[in-house]
């Protein structure tokens, strides 16, 4: 019975661990709400917004992008007339990455 119980508390204790470390095995997630992909801004001026969850560090065109310790960001960009590219990156503290691109226009 001994025997019984004690594989019963190590399969708890184990199945524990698994779900306290889903996030860090997960990763980390990106996700982006502004702008759109391919979308135009005749003024120039947009509103980035998204969430990175997990990330020890998240950057935009290699810049560093600050953010809220809840994963959230929130920034206004100017951006010249044309095309431009927005590649954001988040990494975990284990050098995991993620990217997402946002294609941009500006009119002339």
């Amino acid at each position: 019975m001994t025997r019984y119980l004690l594989f019963v508390v190590l399969f708890l204790l184990a199945g524990y661990g698994l779900v306290e470390a889903q996030p860090i095995i997960a990763g980390p997630s990106l996700s982006i709400l502004s702008p759109k992909d391919n979308a135009p801004y005749p003024t120039g001026m947009l509103s980035v917004s998204g969430s990175a969850l997990r990330a020890a560090t998240l950057t935009l065109n290699d810049a560093p992008l600050p953010h809220h310790e809840d994963g959230s960001f929130a920034v206004a960009l100017t951006l010249p007339r044309g095309g431009s590219i927005l590649t954001f990156e988040a990494a975990d503290r284990f050098g995991r990455r993620v990217t997402a691109t946002r294609n941009v226009f500006v009119p002339f």
